[in-house]
């Protein structure tokens, strides 16, 4: 839930069409993730919805539950279970379509994915 994801989680969150349903990082707690995305150094501090962790995996943003993975293989990561239609990868990581498709092995046709 790096610098990108962050921002990208912001803009869905401000957005009346777009619902945030989970996040991943392998690296970090949401404990941080909170902290990180509550006081960002760029675009300032989170004043839209209170944020806070429900449990080490579920972060809530107001009354809204959205899913934390923490899982650094993409083809394990569930996102059709938490009922994601869209992925952004921007973790730099995954930076061609080949790697980035490692997301769609455990995705239904519907989805669809973003690298960043």
């Amino acid at each position: 839930f790096g610098r990108i994801g962050r921002l990208v989680a912001r803009v869905a969150l401000q957005s009346d069409d777009i619902e945030l349903v989970a996040v991943n990082d392998p690296f970090i707690t949401t404990e941080y993730m909170t902290y990180m995305f509550k006081y960002d150094s760029v675009h300032g501090q989170w004043k839209h919805h209170e944020l806070k962790v429900k449990d080490s995996k579920t972060l809530l943003f107001g009354e809204k539950s959205v899913t934390v993975f923490g899982i650094r293989n993409p083809e394990e990561i569930p996102w059709a279970e938490a009922g994601a239609e869209y992925v952004v990868e921007s973790t730099g990581v995954f930076t061609d379509k080949d790697k980035a498709a490692a997301h769609l092995k455990v995705c239904d046709n519907t989805f669809s994915l973003w690298s960043y």
